[in-house]
């Protein structure tokens, strides 16, 4: 199991270099993330936008990129569209947002022709290294899907185990998260995780244990499980957290990342590869991260 980004790092060097696009990368800091990824040797990055922005915005870094990786690209969506496209037409493993809308990358990523658009709903998951823990947490959907129903949440729970699978994680233990542990008909989100809960142990949906609804101190905490004497597999050692909708996912993932000082990395996934899904806010290192967990989620797709 990976415990933290720095032996996912060393499971990213085990495989040969990728190559990625990235997306008008005119910011510092998804600038800086790329030449280290590049530096490590773990992929090859084709930068897309506009020439002059990307040289300049790399020159106040002191950063250096070859002209022949970079393709201009003026318009935003053009840079967007050319960057998928790369990905699609298979000339590249993954592709990254730069400084750009994630309407704008997304309206790329589900193009009909030139897209990644599968039959998969798309969904974001975050990978935590929360310093207290022991292991790298996985969390499902704080940022994409809003309101997602019992169907929505079958392949939001499906794309996070594919991420924990390609951590080592051969059966992770997903938790569905709510406010309490016990069904209560009066609160929907533990009727729809008993739901998913059920489905996990017919095999509706593969590779994972799966239970809920749990809370998220009793998710997390051996301690909380046993004060509470929840008999389950799941709870207290949770490898994936499935939050029941955007907002308190966003809140979670906020409180980790601002109070508990956790590094990230994000990704989108359900498309035909990879989508390094970091915030325009992210700092250089969770963006390193980021593409990191790109390239090993790319490699473990084509397995």
């Amino acid at each position: 199991m990976i415990s933290d980004f720095t032996e996912l790092t060393e499971l990213a060097k085990k495989s040969q270099k990728s190559k990625m696009t990235v997306a008008a990368p005119y910011d510092s800091a998804t600038l800086k993330a790329i030449s280290l990824a590049e530096d490590k040797n773990l992929v090859e990055a084709v930068l897309i936008g506009d020439r002059e922005k990307i040289l300049a915005a790399a020159q106040e870094e002191d950063l250096t990129f070859d002209s022949d990786q970079i393709i201009n690209k003026k318009d935003v969506g053009a840079a967007a569209g050319k960057a998928v496209k790369l990905v699609n037409q298979g000339e590249a493993e993954f592709v990254m947002k730069g400084l750009l809308s994630t309407s704008k990358l997304l309206k790329a990523v589900l193009d009909k022709e030139d897209g990644l658009r599968t039959s998969q709903l798309l969904s974001y998951v975050a990978v935590l290294d929360v310093p207290v823990l022991d292991r790298l947490l996985i969390m499902t959907d704080p940022a994409m899907n809003i309101a997602p129903d019992l169907e929505e949440k079958v392949q939001i729970t499906e794309n996070a185990i594919t991420v924990a699978k390609s951590l080592g994680i051969d059966i992770p233990k997903v938790a569905l998260l709510t406010a309490v542990e016990k069904v209560n008909p009066k609160m929907s989100a533990t009727l729809e995780a008993a739901n998913l809960a059920k489905m996990g142990d017919r095999g509706q949906i593969k590779g994972a244990k799966i239970d809920g609804p749990l809370a998220f101190d009793n998710a997390i905490s051996m301690e909380a499980k046993e004060i509470k004497g929840i008999e389950s597999e799941v709870a207290g050692q949770a490898d994936v957290l499935v939050v029941p909708d955007i907002e308190a996912g966003n809140i979670l993932y906020k409180s980790l990342t601002h109070l508990a000082k956790a590094t990230i990395a994000g990704m989108l996934i359900g498309a035909a590869a990879p989508v390094v899904l970091s915030s325009r806010s992210d700092n250089y290192l969770n963006k390193l991260n980021s593409i990191i967990l790109g390239k090993v989620l790319a490699k473990h797709m084509e397995e």
